[in-house]
């Protein structure tokens, strides 16, 4: 089935338009990695126009639980793993090793939010990201950096000078709390060098921790200085500096010094009506060409509580408006604010001042418990609603885990512009604490590295060249989104892609069982030609149906106005108001049928089956279209042979000539009532409905004659 749909090369198995679909078809992640499962996929991705309107690739998203708690059934990866579980004894240490997944949801500034199913990390916690990258913590010290495309593992060596709690965010260090902020992912692991190189910060309130290579140990960055708690830190030009609380600005060298406090906050934290500072975020970034360091000032932006006294409380919003699923509200100037700053860092030694930045032009800045992203962001055309996607703007989510409560507003944008105010929204309906919002941005500019070799290749690969980066359970998560006939693409698209579908060891698929194709219940009426709903001859999706198994879904997509009037193997004949023709179900190879010679087709009041009109005689009922050869390669899809079966007559057909019709030699007011019809070995038999007389044709040579042969249905018993 696959491999006869392959025979030809796959360069055609999927043109414009079966990729979007399969993409839409899935979550963003899984179609992702679809994209860097195969050379084909890959090359057509990367040429496709379309394929970024079914999903939300290269968009800076907010990474988010799900708005509501989604029971396992739901579940995509927890369904695959039920299904791999039956019939199957699997022992603890393979159990530990099966990769389960979490529904997720991404949330595009100016699209509706799209599901994103990420490797399941457990009861771990999201705590930091970068590119293709997550860092996610488990209890005790089971500190991990997964691929969320691959499912790929790093796991993290425990900090030896730390000692853990109960609590997974606070450990113990010299009879000192330390809290746990975020985890930044400053460099990430690479298959150059073998996923062992990388840099990663662990920033807690009163430490910071640095790591170069999983083999390594964490250096603790020491700073006696230190009067306030952390707020952020990166990496810049191979120096560490962090921010704290107040705006204070620290640099290490680890090489030759440190710590050094290069400035002081460039302005003064902002007071209440009671002189008491407001709340407000640090935030370190890098500028485009990474040559300068960005220091961000967020204020304004509380945590929802009662902070009478000390800081003023956020009023409500100046305007509101339902966007996308969500609700943005904008708030007037003097009640949120942004500021940024540049320094150049070539010189420490004294420090260079700190420079006030008026625009990053395209540019749009990302903050949060991610690795700050900085990325050129278009306007978009102004219409009624401006998008809330903007350059010059800076966005910013949680700026840390494990926080209590959400900031309020959760999801904020601050525009550099001074005419423009700013807005926000929240991403759940109900908060979820475990975990924190972050910005990701689904790409599948990486899916070449996902699969160059390395000694501890955890993805499956080689099979004709092709990239092979999905995991047996992430290939039946594909395929349990999909309809069947876009299985059978997925299938021909590779050798190893073939193996896995086809040995269906979930049982997810029934191949080669019996099954009725059908319209959707909801269509399971009788309407007439002409009369058909809008909805029905539109609609292109339809039910498979096996005997004993669940009904499943199939794509049609070529359907759409037409009806289908027989089948064979991997062929339909359909048929429109205008034209037949037969049509491969899995490649849609479309081959057009020539017209019946002298007629014209109409449709009957009184019959639900069209009519055509000869200008020899009264109108015939098509009662179906016999596939007795299919199209092949071999015979250039010209070798088919047809039936067009009548109430009254019958035509036939050999690829490549013209439809000609079979008479029976019958007295005229005696028409035969025919109800099935076959070919074989040069011969066409039909059977009279009436009395079960049979009809025979010779073929051979291009001579028909014919031979009535009555033989009565009790006959037949005897």
């Amino acid at each position: 089935m696959a491999r006869s749909i392959n025979e030809s090369g796959s360069s055609w198995v999927f043109p414009d338009g079966p990729l979007e679909e399969i993409a839409s078809r899935c979550d963003v992640i899984t179609a992702a990695s679809l994209v860097g499962s195969c050379k084909f996929y890959h090359d057509s991705a990367t040429q496709s126009v379309a394929l970024p309107a079914s999903q939300p690739f290269g968009m800076p998203c907010v990474l988010h639980t799900h708005q509501t708690e989604v029971p396992p059934a739901h579940n995509p990866f927890s369904r695959v793993h039920k299904f791999k579980q039956e019939g199957a004894q699997k022992d603890k240490q393979h159990d530990a090793k099966d990769r389960k997944g979490t529904l997720c949801q991404l949330t595009p500034l100016d699209r509706i939010s799209s599901d994103a199913v990420i490797p399941d990390g457990g009861t771990g916690m999201w705590a930091g990201a970068n590119g293709d990258w997550i860092a996610l913590l488990g209890f005790p010290w089971n500190w991990e950096l997964v691929n969320v495309y691959t499912g790929r593992r790093i796991p993290l060596p425990p900090i030896s000078e730390f000692k853990s709690t109960p609590d997974k965010l606070v450990f113990e260090s010299n009879d000192q709390h330390l809290q746990l902020l975020k985890i930044a992912i400053c460099r990430v692991p690479t298959a150059a060098s073998n996923y062992t190189s990388f840099s990663v910060l662990a920033i807690f309130n009163a430490a910071i921790a640095v790591l170069h290579c999983a083999s390594s140990r964490w250096t603790v960055l020491d700073n006696q200085f230190l009067a306030y708690g952390y707020s952020d830190a990166i990496i810049h030009k191979g120096i560490v500096f962090a921010v704290t609380q107040t705006g204070e600005v620290y640099a290490w060298n680890q090489l030759s010094w440190g710590p050094l406090l290069i400035s002081t906050a460039p302005i003064p934290p902002e007071l209440d009506e009671q002189g008491r500072y407001n709340l407000g975020s640090w935030w370190l970034a890098r500028s485009p060409d990474g040559s300068r360091l960005f220091l961000v000032h967020t204020w304004g932006v509380t945590d929802g509580r009662d902070y009478t006294g000390l800081v003023r409380i956020l009023p409500a919003a100046a305007t509101s408006e339902g966007r996308h699923g969500r609700t943005i509200r904008g708030y007037g100037k003097g009640l949120l604010g942004c500021e940024v700053y540049s320094m150049d860092t070539s010189q420490l030694m004294p420090p260079r001042p700190w420079r006030r930045i008026i625009s990053l032009g395209s540019y749009s800045l990302f903050l949060g418990v991610n690795y700050p992203i900085i990325i050129p962001v278009e306007d978009g055309a102004e219409h009624d609603r401006p998008n809330m996607a903007r350059s010059n703007s800076v966005y910013t989510s949680h700026h840390a885990v494990g926080l209590a409560y959400p900031p309020s507003p959760e999801i904020c944008r601050f525009s550099l512009n001074s005419e423009d105010c700013t807005v926000g929204f929240q991403t759940n309906i109900r908060w979820t604490w475990r975990q924190v919002p972050l910005w990701l941005i689904p790409s599948f500019a990486n899916a070449r590295q996902w699969n160059l070799p390395s000694r501890h290749r955890l993805c499956r690969g080689g099979g004709d060249g092709h990239l092979e980066a999905l995991t047996g359970d992430n290939i039946d998560l594909i395929a349990a989104h999909l309809d069947v006939t876009y299985t059978v693409r997925l299938a021909a698209c590779s050798r190893e892609l073939y193996d896995m579908i086809s040995k269906d060891e979930g049982k997810m698929h029934h191949w080669d069982e019996p099954c009725l194709l059908m319209p959707p219940p909801a269509y399971w009426f009788g309407e007439h030609w002409d009369l058909a709903t809008a909805s029905r001859l539109h609609d292109t999706v339809y039910d498979l149906v096996p005997l004993d198994h669940p009904r499943r879904s199939v794509a049609l997509p070529f359907m759409h106005d037409r009806k289908w009037l027989g089948a064979n193997g991997d062929w339909i004949a359909a048929a429109d108001h205008h034209e037949w023709c037969l049509v491969n179900v899995y490649t849609e190879r479309h081959i057009p049928l020539p017209s019946l010679p002298d007629s014209k087709i109409h449709h009957s009041i009184v019959s639900y089956r069209p009519a055509y009109s000869f200008n020899w005689g009264p109108a015939i009922y098509l009662l179906k279209i016999v596939i007795c050869q299919v199209p092949t390669k071999g015979g250039r899809y010209a070798d088919y042979k047809l039936i067009a079966l009548f109430d009254k007559t019958i035509f036939y057909l050999e690829g490549g000539g013209d439809w000609r019709m079979l008479e029976a030699l019958t007295p005229a007011p005696d028409y035969p009532n025919y109800c099935d019809a076959i070919e074989l070995r040069g011969h066409v038999f039909a059977v009279d409905e009436t009395d079960g007389s049979t009809y025979f044709w010779d073929t051979a040579n291009g001579i028909f004659s014919v031979l009535m042969l009555h033989c009565m249905i009790h006959c037949l018993n005897q």
